[in-house]
């Protein structure tokens, strides 16, 4: 069976303790949980971090805590800091790539969100691409829209980053790319078209979470993503209990689509990234 990285995006920039109080938005509360979510099968882990009001931060000393606790409690985990713009000072968006995650998130275009523009211009994704390249960091690619697609072939042309881009398509954001599973056919065939050395996976936001993750698996995605980021609930009347709840139903379904949770060592031989020389227990 082929292997499946699941993906758990713990904390986002949205979600606060009022919407579901098992968002974790400490830096010990965010290690805790992503440690839950690795025992439940996780194992690439996409941070965020907040400042004490839960407003989204770019202290790069937080993005750096929550790596040491990860690297510390689960061994060989993907590490990837988000470099998105929600409530972000675009000049700090990158600061935290200096502590060099195994990936980050670039979204290559704009897009319109719920009630904000999320804005990146091209001097700022080039910045941000080339600070990921020159700190030896694998980008994933956010595709909110199919000529961001492009984006990505343009910066494989400009020497910016390599021809393997995870590339991730992100669905059900209000005013953006609706969750439909023609128009993922369509991304998917652009995609494989245009770069096709990419892996690749699909996020569904909110209620359309497991929806997107089955016709990912259906298709042979590479990885799926869950976590409380993108949807604080199981059902429409329970909140999810913990990142792991979420994990945990997510293997279920990769085992349902006859694949197999990959280990850390299949993660990152899927995703192109070099194995991490862990230290022996003492």
């Amino acid at each position: 069976m082929n292997p499946v990285v699941i993906a758990v995006a713990i904390t986002g920039s949205v979600p606060r303790k009022k919407d579901n109080p098992a968002v974790p938005t400490t830096v010990a509360e965010q290690i805790e949980s992503t440690h839950q979510a690795f025992e439940a099968g996780a194992t690439l882990v996409h941070i965020h971090v907040r400042n004490d009001d839960e407003s989204p931060s770019s202290d790069p000393d937080k993005f750096a805590a929550v790596q040491e606790g990860v690297r510390k409690h689960c061994p060989g985990m993907i590490v990837q800091f988000s470099t998105g713009g929600r409530g972000r000072d675009p000049s700090a968006r990158g600061l935290s790539l200096v502590h060099r995650p195994d990936m980050a998130s670039l979204s290559t275009g704009s897009v319109n969100f719920p009630s904000i523009v999320y804005e990146n211009h091209a001097t700022l994704v080039n910045d941000l691409a080339g600070a990921m390249h020159k700190n030896g960091i694998r980008p994933e690619i956010e595709i909110f829209d199919l000529s961001h697609i492009h984006g990505a072939k343009r910066l494989i042309e400009e020497g910016l980053m390599d021809a393997h881009p995870h590339v991730q398509f992100v669905m059900g954001v209000k005013n953006a790319m609706p969750a439909d599973e023609h128009l993922l056919d369509i991304l998917l065939a652009e995609t494989r078209r245009v770069i096709p050395g990419a892996t690749w996976t699909a996020a569904g936001i909110g209620r359309e979470q497991a929806r997107v993750m089955g016709w990912a698996l259906a298709r042979g995605a590479d990885a799926v993503r869950t976590g409380l980021e993108d949807n604080i609930r199981v059902t429409k009347d329970r909140l999810a209990a913990s990142n792991a709840e979420l994990v945990s139903l997510a293997a279920e379904m990769v085992t349902r689509h006859n694949r197999k949770v990959a280990t850390p060592a299949e993660a990152r031989a899927l995703l192109h990234l070099k194995p991490l020389h862990l230290k022996p227990a003492a």
